[in-house]
């Protein structure tokens, strides 16, 4: 006799909704460790769109993601001439808010010279920037069409190209300008504000200035060389694009990676002690038949296989619900949600675990049973 399989069988409504309520928990925490991830890949999703060796920045920066850089924009023509150096592009990055049909989206704008690394990729739809102003290459993210019209401070772009999941690491949509406009955006003031830097006699500054120079090397050549000298001879600060990666993973994402997983490992807690909660409550309603199993003869090891068995079927049950849901929900979310394969194993994994230990209160109670009791009125 399996006391587990008869016990769900004559508790069917209760067990499985017991399972829906247990697989709504634990699709949140599948939802938190692919929060995790496309946090991750958001975050690596500009700097990879380039397809670059290296990034140069202002002296002393690990810009332009992590930290402010302003570099002189003829920086673009020495970086160019490092041996080892196949091709260079100017690029600026700034978020802007705009508005369109009435509502407010926030943009992630990458300025850039067309022809020259630092532009788009793979454009989805349209075509590529074809003139030096008023034309942008957006992501679909953004909620733009090709043909619209959108105001970006005093200028008017129009929609040409679309891209796609090319969002910063903030969550925000790109859309991608020439370098010329986006140096008008990030560096003209308004009307007042130019006033006020004539009274001050500031208003003379050179606008040539960008972000980063990015550039792609020689298959031969090593990008920690060419980062090198660039260093020493052109007294700016230099990294490879492994080393940008290791900054943007590292620096920008890792607070957002710590709480993620503070709350996950709650998550998970919670659902042992749920889980133990439910199983311990299950036996104390069988204690009369367990007493009557230990009354006729049977082994310890058949009682605690049936509470075990009673655990892995509720836990595993709830945990392929919540990987359904999620899998058919997450497309809904604010952000970006990534499930690999070994994140929903090893989710699974933890699951098994956990029902294992939190079986162990039920046990506890099953080989405590009398077999006396059995026998009572």
């Amino acid at each position: 006799m399996n006391l587990a399989y008869r016990d769900v069988r004559h508790n069917l409504f209760r067990f499985l909704l017991t399972c829906f309520g247990l697989s709504l928990l634990l699709s949140v925490v599948l939802a938190m460790i692919g929060i995790y991830r496309g946090i991750v890949v958001d975050a690596l999703t500009v700097a990879r769109n380039h397809r670059v060796d290296l990034w140069v920045v202002e002296a002393g920066s690990r810009g332009p993601f992590a930290e402010a850089s302003r570099i002189p924009g003829d920086s673009r023509e020495a970086i160019a001439r490092l041996a080892g150096v196949t091709d260079a592009g100017s690029v600026t990055y700034q978020s802007v808010e705009a508005e369109h049909l009435g509502r407010k989206i926030r943009l992630y704008v990458i300025g850039f010279e067309p022809g020259r690394p630092g532009g788009p990729e793979h454009i989805v739809r349209g075509r590529a920037i074809g003139q030096s102003h008023f034309e942008m290459v957006a992501d679909r993210g953004t909620g733009l069409s090709i043909g619209d019209r959108i105001k970006l401070s005093r200028t008017t772009f129009s929609v040409v190209g679309l891209t796609e999941n090319q969002v910063a690491s903030s969550g925000d949509p790109v859309v991608f300008i020439t370098l010329l406009d986006a140096q008008k955006l990030q560096f003209d003031l308004a009307p007042p504000a130019t006033r006020v830097q004539t009274a001050r006699g500031t208003a003379g500054a050179s606008k040539d200035t960008v972000n980063a120079v990015v550039a792609r090397v020689a298959p031969e050549a090593n990008p920690e060389t060419v980062a090198e000298a660039a260093r020493r001879w052109k007294h700016l600060s230099a990294m490879t694009q492994a080393e940008q990666e290791s900054i943007l993973t590292q620096s920008l994402v890792d607070r957002a990676r710590r709480q993620i997983g503070m709350f996950t490992s709650i998550l998970l807690l919670v659902s042992a002690v749920i889980i133990a909660l439910i199983i311990y409550t299950m036996t104390m309603e069988k204690l009369r038949q367990i007493a009557m199993l230990k009354l006729i003869g049977a082994p310890d090891r058949t009682i605690v296989a049936m509470i075990v068995q009673q655990a892995l079927a509720l836990g595993l049950t709830g945990f392929v619900f919540g990987a359904l849901l999620i899998a058919n929900t997450k497309a809904y979310f604010p952000r970006r949600v990534v499930l690999e394969p070994d994140n929903v194993l090893a989710l699974g994994g933890v699951v098994f675990i956990v029902c294992i230990l939190a079986s162990g209160l039920g046990v506890r109670a099953a080989l405590k049973a009398d077999p006396a009791t059995a026998l009572g009125g």
